[in-house]
């Protein structure tokens, strides 16, 4: 019996093995993106009030040919009145009123309605800061598949169509989770243009340098998936995905704000604390902060936009500027 079903095994992976090879670096994708995980179910993203964003518009870009990723721009609160029944054209001409502008890149899995990341928004329109929400390329309603380069590609193009709207008016771009490695590989594209972002926030940020296989947030079919490993490279093998933060970190101009959780349960917050020493001594200890939040509250990865002290921390960022 145990010889007819060895039997049966070897033949099986003689017949799909081939085929699954070829469909490696989708499965890696897959893996680290998470894009197909279209959290929560059923809903339009073309309709922003169904998630309380009543001053918020949607609308997409094109970076590319064949590539048109959505986007939720949300303007200052005391525009709600104001922004009722307007038409894109409104909201565009709205970056230039002089208030600073967020661009918010946010982790894998889900899409820009997930509770966190309107929760984030929200924070941002009270404090009277425009913020934009893309969708990267594959999730939500945006077309193609992600990749490091798209990923990075959609985010350098949103930062010049909003800097060619917006003025003087300073732009953060504020990275999450994997929000965080695309926000630092821009800051690197534009700094070898000799610009740089107006600030920098890294919520929950990551390390491909620092972080083991078996530990890294974006790779967990890797480590609990028994055998895996015999078939399937590790998810940085062959570049396929770098994300190189710490590089980044050593290269960036911009002044940059850490924010994350002593019980964060996906980054460590000693990793936080590493990238933090490394982008400090990069720059200077005046220029890089890391705000820790006690791990008693809860917050772990997702659940920083939750903190009554957020709003401050963010004001008095942004009026370091």
């Amino acid at each position: 019996m145990w010889l007819k079903r060895g039997v049966l095994a070897l033949l099986i992976m003689l017949v799909f093995g081939p085929y699954l090879l070829t469909k490696l670096p989708e499965l890696i994708q897959h893996g680290v993106y998470a894009h197909r995980i279209r959290l929560p179910f059923f809903i339009d993203l073309s309709q922003p009030a169904d998630f309380s964003q009543n001053h918020t518009v949607n609308m997409f870009l094109t970076s590319e040919e064949g590539i048109s990723f959505g986007v939720w721009h949300t303007v200052p609160e005391s525009l709600w009145k104001e922004a009722q029944g307007k038409d894109l054209a409104w909201y565009h001409k709205s970056l230039g009123d002089g208030r600073p502008v967020f661009i918010y890149l946010h982790g894998n899995t889900g899409t820009r309605a997930a509770p966190h990341r309107v929760g984030v928004a929200k924070i941002l329109s009270t404090l009277e800061y425009h913020v934009l929400v893309p969708e990267y390329r594959g999730f939500g309603d945006s077309t193609g598949e992600p990749t490091e380069a798209g990923l990075t590609s959609d985010a350098l193009y949103l930062y010049n169509w909003v800097k060619a709207r917006s003025g003087k008016s300073r732009v953060v771009i504020w990275g999450h989770s994997l929000g965080t490695g695309v926000a630092t590989n821009t800051a690197v594209k534009l700094v070898e243009k000799g610009e740089v972002f107006d600030g920098v926030i890294l919520e929950g940020a990551f390390s491909s340098a620092r972080q083991k296989i078996t530990e890294h947030p974006f790779s967990w079919y890797y480590w609990k998936l028994p055998g895996v490993g015999l078939f399937l490279p590790e998810p940085w093998a062959d570049n396929k995905v770098v994300f190189p933060t710490d590089e980044n970190l050593k290269k960036m101009k911009s002044p940059i704000l850490f924010l994350h959780s002593e019980d964060d349960h996906l980054v460590p917050i000693q990793i936080a604390q590493q990238m933090h020493e490394a982008a400090a001594n990069a720059q200077n200890a005046e220029r890089v902060k890391l705000v820790q939040f006690d791990g008693s509250l809860g917050y772990l990865h997702n659940g920083l936009y939750r903190d009554p002290q957020l709003p401050d921390i963010l004001k008095k960022f942004v009026g370091s500027l």
